[in-house]
């Protein structure tokens, strides 16, 4: 008689534990496998609507470059930039003299200063003026227009004044240069100041700040210089 191999045979109640666990391993596996399915081919998790595909908002560098022409503007930043165009044109001719007529290297230097600072100013209000739909005031020759709109501009010269500068030279020519620039810097800080009092685009007011500071300063230069003699 041929011998069968022993097998051992569980309890009922054993059985019944192993067959709950057997169960119990396959639920955990679909779970996960139900976990593992919920990203979608971007990549989102698809919790909470997270797996939507959003556009991102503007950085704070996209805003920051925003065409400054279209920022929010009123009549004194009009009038500000109409009234500093020419104030400017003028200032820049007036140094253009002392580069030949002035005696005093510091006066020459004081001069192309000007020059440096107001050109691109003027270049600057020139194109918020053409964004804006607004005039630009036309370039009269030598700088010699002390008008804008018919009404005489703070601190502008004459063209009786521009031409007598014309003809000085030496040390004559320095005090002069001196005095009628003090007088028309003393003209641009009040322009600048009406701006920030009233202006509220926010580049006009910007430029205006930096007018104030800097023609102060010039202003103080330029006092020290006559004082020295």
């Amino acid at each position: 008689m041929t011998a069968r191999p022993f097998r051992r045979t569980l309890p009922p109640t054993a059985r019944a534990r192993r067959a709950a666990g057997a169960a119990a391993a396959l639920t955990a596996a679909a779970l996960l496998l139900a976990g593992c399915g919920g990203a979608d081919s971007t990549g989102s998790t698809g919790h909470s609507g997270h797996g939507a595909t959003s556009t991102p908002a503007p950085s704070a560098s996209a805003s920051a470059s925003a065409d400054p022409g279209k920022e929010a503007r009123n009549a004194a930043d009009t009038a500000f930039a109409q009234g500093m165009i020419p104030h400017h044109r003028q200032a820049i001719a007036m140094a253009g003299l002392a580069r030949e007529r002035a005696g005093s290297a510091e006066v020459k230097a004081l001069a192309a200063a000007i020059e440096k600072e107001q050109g691109p100013e003027i270049a600057t209000l020139t194109g918020w003026l053409t964004a804006w739909g607004e005039r630009v005031p036309a370039e009269e020759p030598g700088g010699h227009d002390g008008h804008e709109g018919g009404h005489a501009m703070a601190g502008m010269m004459s063209g009786a004044e521009m031409d007598r500068l014309e003809r000085a030279s030496g040390q004559a020519f320095d005090r002069a240069f001196l005095e009628l620039m003090v007088r028309h810097h003393q003209g641009a800080v009040e322009m600048a100041r009406t701006e920030l009092a009233e202006g509220v685009h926010r580049p006009a007011r910007k430029l205006a700040e930096s007018v104030v500071a800097s023609q102060s300063a010039e202003i103080t230069r330029m006092r020290k210089l006559l004082a020295e003699g």
